[in-house]
């Protein structure tokens, strides 16, 4: 692992080398180099694979029919981990070009492999102690390409596998460091380093607000909740930016018992990850204030730690939420749609959106329908939804659409007050925490709510990602942005 990988041109720098495995044949300058021939005996050119010959590094591209964006972004994962494998500082990858099909497509190969690099490259080591048996990170990686669009893409790639990690850094952090307050400085460190605004609505201010949902769940921590506001407001807007503002909104749950609703059976273990909405909210904000996109993008994160003590929340408890919605508790492990609807309606009511996205590990419903290969989206605005399976479709990030229908709107509703926030049943899972905050977007707001539970974080590495958080939705809504843009 490096602890930096950047794009500039270097000497002396190992010379990568993509082949494609229908195309197996040697740069003529190349061909005969030490060994070479011995080599091209035994490579394959299968997708990641590399043979190192002194300054040479062969690698393998694949079937050129075969080289998707997505199998790109895996090209750069695998590469990263051979060049550390051979302790390199630097790589200059020859016949760039090669690596798209078209030249209008090399910056986004060129992108996708910059990703793969920056995203493999990460790994929870903050925390590393005496004790450890993992190696120091290399000092530095400088990558470049010979073909300039190409690079360029490497580049911008980079940039965005950076947010991402910011994303899995937040994600990764424990619950005795990582708590609403915390979250909340860290927003402001962003917003100072980027150029964006950031402010805090604490816990007295979100009381007197009328926030029900969002001080019921954190009442019981010693560590109070907040909604952190992150806004990116450009000088300059897209002409097809104008008038446009785009609310994201991240469930921030730093930390989830399930509250007096607990959690059994080691249920709770992973329960840091339960905030994995908010983290790639922020990281996506890093990217559109990185990137520096012409469109004006606020990101809303209710942060709470959903505890068990005497004064915590429970069921059968009747709160009002910011938009006078009266919600009986059924289940307070139901958590993330009560600190997400306020969110919802206080965005609806401040700040004007003409776009609202949610991001969150709202059910575990979801998991059961899709597993981890795809996210579960609601949306019942037909231009907004465009978009949204755009994004999905250019980062690999996939989504499914469930239905909402008003039948599931009226399954929520409450005997003693106008909507639960659970159905004992557990007919429709997925969908009740969706029709659940129905109740909190304003008619007329496009709006999309993803949940992300089965996609956040990983029990097994994967070509892309170490065991852990993923980082899924930065990209997919830093696209969604540049779209609207």
């Amino acid at each position: 692992m490096y602890a930096r990988i950047s794009i500039a041109s270097v000497r002396s720098p190992l010379s990568v080398i993509p082949i494609f495995s229908d195309a197996l044949a040697l740069p003529v300058r190349h061909a005969r180099a030490p060994g070479a021939a011995e080599a091209m005996r035994t490579f394959k050119g299968e997708l990641g694979e590399t043979v190192t010959l002194g300054h040479i590094v062969l690698l393998g591209a694949g079937r050129r029919s075969d080289l998707t964006i997505a199998a790109a972004r895996t090209l750069g994962a695998k590469l990263v981990r051979a060049l550390d494998r051979v302790g390199a500082s630097a790589a200059r990858i020859e016949s760039s070009a090669s690596l798209a099909a078209d030249r209008g497509r090399r910056f986004d190969a060129g992108q996708a492999l910059g990703e793969g690099l920056a995203i493999a490259n990460w790994r929870v080591d903050a925390f590393d102690g005496t004790a450890t048996k993992r190696e120091s990170r290399r000092a530095r990686l400088t990558v470049d390409a010979d073909d300039r669009e190409f690079a360029d893409g490497i580049a911008r790639g980079l940039s965005i596998g950076a947010s991402v990690n910011e994303a899995r850094r937040i994600a990764a952090t424990p619950p005795n460091i990582c708590t609403p307050d915390w979250v909340a400085a860290q927003c402001r460190t962003l917003a100072r380093t980027h150029g964006m605004r950031c402010s805090v609505i604490g816990y007295p201010k979100a009381k007197s607000l009328g926030m029900g949902g969002l001080t019921a769940v954190g009442r019981g921590s010693a560590h109070k909740p907040c909604l952190i506001s992150l806004e990116h407001r450009p000088r300059s807007l897209a002409r097809a930016a104008r008038g446009k503002h785009l609310v994201l909104v991240g469930k921030t749950i730093t930390y989830d018992t399930g509250g007096y609703s607990l959690k059994v059976n080691n249920g709770m273990k992973g329960m840091k990850y339960d905030k994995c909405g908010g983290a790639a909210v922020i990281g996506a904000m890093h990217a559109i204030a990185s990137l520096k996109l012409p469109l004006r993008v606020t990101a809303l994160l209710p942060a709470a730690e959903n505890m068990v003590s005497d004064d915590s929340y429970r069921p059968d408890d009747i709160i009002t939420m910011h938009n006078g919605v009266t919600v009986e508790v059924t289940n307070t492990d139901a958590e993330g749609r009560l600190v997400l609807a306020d969110a919802l309606s206080w965005a609806c009511r401040q700040l004007a959106p003409t776009a609202i996205v949610d991001m969150a590990t709202l059910t575990g419903g979801v998991v059961t329908a899709l597993g981890k290969f795809s996210a579960g989206y609601f949306c019942t605005d037909e231009a907004l939804r465009s978009r949204v399976e755009e994004a999905a479709s250019a980062t690999a990030e996939k989504v499914w659409q469930l239905p909402l229908w008003p039948e599931h709107r009226e399954y929520m509703r409450a005997q003693h007050a106008d909507i639960i926030n659970s159905n004992p049943s557990r007919e429709a899972h997925p969908i009740q925490g969706a029709a659940f905050l129905a109740y909190f977007v304003d008619a007329g707001v496009p709006w999309a709510h993803v949940d992300i539970a089965g996609v956040s974080a990983s029990e097994t590495p994967s070509d892309l990602c170490v065991a852990g958080p993923t980082g899924w939705g930065v990209r997919l809504l830093t696209a969604l942005a540049e779209r609207m843009a």
